[in-house]
């Protein structure tokens, strides 16, 4: 009796198996139960905790940090936007590997290299150090983010997958509500202080690592001799962090329009062209351009790029509104911004639980769309004596639509294409959206510098007071230290200044929206992305994320790496 074929390689006709795999009979591909679900996630939901928390952790305690490391406004932006370059560059790379190794392996080292990274950044003498650390925690993020959803998306079927995505979704917003409000305690207790921001995580992940080693278990198919296309994701990286640090560094160090931006634009965009050739040529590309065929992955990528300006840009400088321009501490400002993470937490819970029984998404999507750009416009309206009400009913808009959009638009592209492109097409999608948020947090923060310096000095100005005699400028101020009117002006120019960031964001949500809006709505699948690969090879194909069996497969063999190329290797645009 002929030993079955396992999911993903190809007997007779589509290619030569390296090496015959036994599965276990009660293997089959029916679908796994919503206890089974939930043990198999609980590791996953605890490490992406642990690297949320950790993350931001850290948010309301950097006005401080920065401040004691006698760090500036660039270097504030630099902190957050070291973790985002990083993670962004990394994420497609993760995201093939997904589709080429052990998940289960991969998001485990990432975990390992996030928290590593969080005690190193702990140990920092300075705002170079901390910023180093920061980049190598992006590493692992990148990691976390995008196993994230491709292990989900191989275990449970689209249909069912928004009620999944919820939880993923809550649990995001859980770590995003408790890491400033744990952060805030930490840098207010004198016997802690903010270093301990970076350590508290250690022992949770500890936790994690074993939860996932005794819960995670998926079916492994390994191809032999693929090479990874280390130059694509080389010249990749050199493309992106030239973006980067030309956005970060001008109208600051140099002008908008000068020597240096046309070196470092130049530089992105010749890179950028030479990754777009690389991929063409590679057997195995970190980004396959074929994907660029469907519309829907195509407008939810770039919708995602938008998104992630406004997400990220948006978000990233609250703690510094409600500490340099409310005069909060940093427990206060933590609390402060419940209401939003409330929005998220609701939104993305009963959105996702609503696309499972209905089967309908775009509406979600759409109506996101429109949340999150009121909810910028009318932060745009902010200044430093805003009543806290208004406030809060604009983080709440802010965070319905955030929810509404971040699960969704990864959900209507894993639903286009086949299981072996599942992985690399998460880490697209998260991918567009960490290169929006590096962008806007470093366009936004040089920004936010020159505005808040202009209006600072208009304020002092106004009272007949030279700037340099404040002892404020080019650092993050101490407000405590601060005499009342200089206080008033300072707390008046960065409410002023990061309102004003706010009216920036909101057209870059408007053109997200104009994106969703042309994006198909297509039937959810009923089938997990092993069932699709168990499917189309074999009846006697593996379990439902039962077990994890190694099976190497050569590379070379024809179709051995999967299922066989249907038309553009992915399901077309329908219309539902």
């Amino acid at each position: 009796m002929a030993t079955p074929t396992p999911p993903g390689v190809r007997g007779a006709g589509g290619g030569s198996v390296a090496k015959d795999t036994h599965i276990p009979a009660d293997a089959d591909s029916a679908p796994m139960t919503h206890r089974q679900i939930m043990k198999a996630l609980s590791g996953l939901l605890l490490g992406m905790f642990v690297a949320i928390l950790s993350s931001t952790i850290v948010s309301t305690a950097l006005p401080q940090i920065i401040a004691d490391l006698d760090g500036s406004q660039s270097s504030y932006t630099w902190v957050v936007t070291a973790t985002l370059l990083t993670m962004t560059a990394s994420t497609p790379l993760w995201g093939k590997l997904a589709d080429l190794t052990s998940k289960k392996m991969l998001v485990q080292i990432s975990l390992v290299i996030f928290v590593l990274a969080s005690a190193g950044a702990g140990l920092s003498q300075n705002t170079a150090t901390l910023i180093g650390f920061r980049a190598v925690q992006g590493l692992g993020m990148g990691g976390l983010t995008a196993l994230a959803q491709i292990i989900l998306a191989a275990m449970i079927s689209p249909r069912e997958r928004g009620r999944y995505s919820g939880y993923l979704g809550a649990t995001f917003a859980l770590a995003t509500v408790g890491g400033p409000l744990l952060g805030g305690v930490i840098t207010d207790t004198e016997a802690l202080g903010w270093r301990w921001c970076f350590y508290v995580g250690v022992p949770f992940a500890v936790i994690a690592l074993i939860v996932l080693q005794k819960t995670l278990k998926l079916p492994v198919v390994r191809r032999q001799g693929v090479k990874i296309d280390w130059l694509g994701a080389g010249v990749f990286s050199a493309a992106v962090s030239a973006l980067l640090i030309w956005v970060t560094l001008a109208g600051d160090k140099y002008a908008w329009l000068s020597w240096q931006t046309a070196v470092l634009v130049g530089g992105a965009v010749t890179l950028a062209l030479l990754f777009v050739y690389i991929e063409s040529r590679a057997p195995e590309p970190i980004v396959p351009l074929r994907l660029f065929r469907n519309r829907t992955i195509t407008l939810a990528s770039l919708a995602s790029l938008f998104i992630g300006v406004a997400m990220f840009g948006a978000t990233v400088f609250l703690s510094q509104y409600f500490q340099l321009a409310r005069g909060q501490t940093p427990t206060m400002s933590g609390l402060m911004t419940i209401p939003m993470i409330a929005g998220l937490v609701l939104s993305s819970t009963v959105s996702g639980q609503v696309i499972t029984r209905t089967g309908r998404w775009k509406v979600w999507l759409t109506s996101g769309a429109v949340l999150l750009t009121a909810g910028l416009g009318l932060l745009g309206t902010l200044r430093y004596d805003t009543p806290y009400v208004q406030v809060a009913v604009f983080m709440a808009l802010l965070g319905l639509g955030i929810g509404m959009m971040m699960q969704n638009l990864v959900l209507c592209t894993q639903n286009q294409v086949e299981p072996e492109d599942l992985g690399t097409t998460s880490s697209v999608v998260a991918f567009f959206r960490s290169l929006g948020g590096a962008v806007g947090v470093s366009a936004l923060g040089a920004i936010l510098a020159q505005r808040v310096g202009g209006y600072t000095q208009d304020g002092f100005a106004a009272l007949g007071m030279a700037p340099g005699s404040t002892q404020t400028d080019g650092g993050i101020p101490d407000l405590s230290t601060l005499p009342g009117p200089v206080r008033t002006v300072i707390e008046s120019a960065y409410g002023h200044g990061i309102g004003d960031i706010y009216l920036y964001a909101s057209p870059v949500a408007l053109i997200a929206l104009l994106l969703v809006v042309f994006i198909k709505e297509v039937p959810l699948k009923t089938k997990s992305g092993i069932q699709q690969g168990s499917t189309d090879d074999t009846p006697a194909g593996g379990g439902a994320g039962a077990f994890e069996e190694a099976v190497p497969v050569a590379a070379g063999a024809g179709a051995a790496a999967g299922p066989p190329p249907r038309s553009g290797a992915m399901a077309p645009d329908r219309t539902g």
